[in-house]
């Protein structure tokens, strides 16, 4: 069966949905090329490299495609991107090296991989294009200092639903406009993944007109919901104990689910009994994860679940609209923020000799006031800060 991804994947910039500043530095950077490389990221499915493939085509580029993960050892990078970095082109045309999923390479820097990729980049002859998911490894520090960064956003659902309308267009899929909508949002923000699902769940009668096509994810979170309602609600433990069984989710992300709405149904003494059962798991957890103990896991199961429904002393009749933790997405913000300060910190350490940890204490600090102060150009130029390092340091 061809793939709906290869068929319809974007043969011109122009085709390409929801990245239109993205692919303008990118599409600058290739046409504009004197040194240096291009490190572009963000989530998967997002079009990083469908995006590169575009560009190529409108400009009547070669690419010469790698893929990290099929590279094991720094003699690999060098004969195969360092040689192809300084021969001309087949066809005497304009020429892109991709090396997609560049973040594979970070479990092998002891191999010499990112020394080798460094030093390739600052000697190529045509433009290198990076790929990653996340790039903010502390390996691939080197990596970003000779990159200028390219984000390339989750995309909208409505921007997925112009892909899908199109696919289906295509394909003479007869669709309903709100299952097709219900689709595009169940992808999050994976069009590769939303093209894939629309394929399968259309192989036999070209069809998308009703929901139970697209009602895996609903049923995740209605089951969800009825298990938190089950723990909340009752004080009998044979009702409870296997509140959790079928419920789409692994254990620790049910005890991030309970610790989210626990305060919107629990108050006073019974929140705090509530949390002493919670805190509990999470030392059984913890034990798990440092000694490799999995029979713990009977443990934390019933103190997520009877030990919780067991500690109020009676159910509130309230209702609650149940909700995902956001502690997962504050961690990412949080990670994403401190890379960056982390990244401004190693080439502050670079350039002045020192440890990251002695630049972070004693030289970051003065550097910061400067750029609060709107007198960092000077600074930033000599480090080589990208922009959004600069963003950064100015915010």
């Amino acid at each position: 069966m061809y793939l709906w991804t290869h068929k319809y994947v974007p043969k011109s910039v122009s085709e390409v949905q929801g990245h239109d500043e993205a692919i303008g530095k990118l599409k600058g950077f290739v046409q504009g090329f004197k040194r240096g490389a291009v490190l572009a990221y963000g989530p998967t499915g997002t079009g990083k490299t469908c995006s590169v493939y575009a560009i190529a085509k409108d400009l009547n580029y070669e690419i010469l495609e790698v893929n990290a993960s099929d590279i094991r050892n720094k003699e690999k990078i060098e004969s195969v991107v360092g040689g192809s970095s300084v021969q001309m082109s087949l066809f005497s045309r304009g020429k892109i090296i991709l090396v997609d999923e560049i973040d594979a390479l970070s479990g092998m820097a002891d191999r010499g991989c990112l020394q080798a990729l460094a030093k390739i980049i600052e000697t190529s002859r045509w433009p290198i294009v990076l790929i990653a998911d996340d790039p903010w490894d502390s390996k691939l520090a080197d990596i970003r200092k000779k990159c200028t960064m390219v984000e390339f956003r989750t995309l909208t659902y409505l921007s997925i639903m112009k892909v899908l309308r199109k696919v289906c267009d295509g394909e003479g899929i007869c669709f309903d406009e709100e299952v097709l909508k219900a689709l595009a949002r169940k992808s999050g923000g994976d069009v590769r993944g939303a093209i894939n699902d629309l394929q399968v769940m259309t192989v036999l009668d070209k069809t998308l007109a009703s929901y139970e096509d697209v009602i895996d994810d609903r049923l995740q979170k209605q089951s969800m919901f009825d298990a938190l309602k089950l723990v909340f609600k009752s004080r009998t433990p044979a009702n409870v104990i296997g509140a959790f069984d079928n419920v789409d989710e692994e254990l620790r992300d049910v005890v991030m689910w309970i610790d989210e709405n626990l305060p919107y149904e629990y108050s006073n003494g019974d929140l705090v009994k509530a949390y002493e059962v919670l805190s509990r798991a999470d030392v059984f957890n913890g034990r798990i994860r440092r000694w490799q103990h999995w029979r713990y896991l009977v443990y934390i199961n019933y103190l997520v679940t009877v030990g919780i429904a067991l500690a109020k002393e009676e159910k509130s009749g309230k209702f609650v609209n149940y909700k995902r933790s956001s502690r997962i997405l504050r961690l990412w913000q949080a990670k994403m923020k401190y890379a960056k300060k982390n990244s401004v910190v190693e080439k502050i350490a670079a350039k002045c000799h020192t440890s990251a940890r002695r630049a972070k204490q004693d030289i970051y600090p003065f550097f910061k006031v400067i750029f609060d102060k709107g007198k960092g150009d000077e600074i930033a130029k000599d480090l080589e800060l990208n922009d959004e390092e600069i963003a950064y340091m100015s915010s």
